[in-house]
């Protein structure tokens, strides 16, 4: 059971800017290509590494309102939010070692 959680326009708040660790943000669409190879990077980034590290992904389309407040231009991006602050972004898919490089220089 990994602990990668959906987020919405509703849930933004809690599950990003409160959560109790760090959070990875995945920032998706359903037609984006290079998003459908990244999620199962994410997926085991997620798995590996959960008991320090929250993921939860956001689909564009469904949250516009989100991803033109964090700076989104295209999809995949990834954002590490710690203690209710975006403190990194990476844009484009990302190898598993690049993804887990990102994490540990940002965390």
């Amino acid at each position: 059971m990994t602990n990668n959680v959906d987020v919405t326009n509703a849930n933004f708040e809690q599950e990003v800017l409160k959560a109790d660790k760090p959070v990875l943000l995945k920032f998706w669409a359903p037609w984006c290509g290079p998003c459908k190879v990244m999620a199962p990077v994410v997926e085991e980034v997620a798995e590996e590494r959960n008991d320090s590290l929250k993921v939860a992904s956001i689909n564009v389309d469904d949250a516009p309102e989100i991803a033109a407040e964090q700076g989104v231009r295209g999809v995949p991006t990834v954002m590490l939010f710690k203690s209710g602050s975006k403190v990194a972004s990476l844009v484009g898919a990302q190898s598993k070692s690049q993804l887990s490089q990102f994490i540990d220089q940002n965390t």
